[in-house]
């Protein structure tokens, strides 16, 4: 296990210094940083102190170095548009976002894996046709003309809940949650139905297909024939095996999940990391761009580790596997 932890770190070092590599061609390339800074009346002399002191006149791999160190230790340089450092726009942002995905997440997982068992233990009731048919109008809809309908319905015309904004928030030390106001969690709803409605679908059908794999098999027949109820046989044992691959898809989506926000920032004008970045674009902010691209790759590391150590804990024969893999 140590070995393995040891090797996946070594792996997300390098994974991280590609996309820091990427992000610091970004600062490079697109642009010039001083232009961007500096105002168009500037002297000559102006420019070139500027220059200096931001280590633009440094060889490229001095650079290079000098922009992995301080990005390790959360300095991403200051923002174009906003004049203020990066690291404190993104702080002020993240909470926004984390709430956001949390609740799709939770959503997806309460209402996706039900649904996944459901239709893989009766397959052929009208519920469950009901539920593959919601999944494929799910899966189809794109992002944005869902949360466009969600609008609609819930707040033009039944004007049950807000359409845009966080509603009022509390400050908790740095932190600050929409979650302890009644406006904050009215706010919360529609985006996050909009961000998890996919991964309901996703999940209900791949917990649908692999459930019923599992039940095919002939360890399910042999539990069956040891007398056992049907409820341990399917949640016991059933269940249990299908989570596997289910994990791996439920952590990639989370990544995507925090990345892909952005549609549904942008839709309900929700202002998180995902806004942000849109406006940074808007306004080619590259240090924003660069810190966004830095920090959605280290969650996806980060989650993904996580998915492979849960691996281990689901299915204890996968360092054994290793151990002899090894050995060898």
């Amino acid at each position: 296990m140590l070995s393995f932890l040891i090797r996946r770190l070594g792996q997300s070092l390098l994974v991280m210094l590609a996309v820091a590599l990427l992000a610091f061609s970004m600062f490079r390339f697109v642009g010039d940083p001083v232009t961007n800074m500096i105002s168009q009346d500037a002297s000559v002399e102006e420019r070139e102190q500027l220059r200096d002191s931001l280590g633009l006149s440094e060889p490229l791999y001095v650079q290079f170095s000098t922009f992995v160190v301080q990005a390790a230790q959360g300095d991403f340089g200051i923002s174009y548009r906003n004049q203020r450092p990066v690291s404190d726009l993104i702080a002020e942002r993240m909470p926004a976002t984390l709430e956001l995905v949390a609740v799709a997440f939770v959503i997806s997982l309460l209402v996706g894996v039900p649904m996944g068992v459901y239709s893989a233990l009766k397959p052929h009731s009208w519920l469950s046709h009901v539920f593959q048919t919601l999944s494929l109008i799910g899966i189809s809809l794109p992002t944005f003309v869902t949360g466009i309908l969600l609008i609609l319905t819930f707040s033009v015309t039944l004007n049950w809940l807000p359409s845009f904004g966080r509603g009022e928030v509390v400050n908790i030390g740095w932190w600050s949650t929409g979650l302890l106001t009644i406006s904050g969690l009215k706010s919360l709803i529609l985006p996050g139905i909009m961000l998890g409605l996919f991964q309901v679908t996703l999940i209900m059908r791949l917990v649908r297909a692999e459930m019923m794999e599992v039940l095919r098999t002939d360890y399910i027949r042999f539990a069956r024939a040891r007398g056992l109820s049907n409820r341990a046989v399917n949640f016991g044992h059933a269940l249990k095996n299908t989570l596997m691959p289910v994990i791996t898809i439920i952590g990639l989506q989370l990544g995507a999940m925090i990345a892909f926000a952005i549609i549904t920032e942008t839709v309900f004008q929700w202002p998180g990391m995902g806004f942000l970045f849109i406006q940074a674009v808007s306004f080619v902010d590259i240090p924003v761009m660069s810190a966004y691209l830095l920090l959605v790759s280290l969650i996806f590391v980060v989650i993904n580790m996580i998915v492979d150590m849960l691996y281990f804990m689901l299915d204890p024969r996968l360092c054994a596997d290793r151990g002899t893999a090894n050995s060898h």
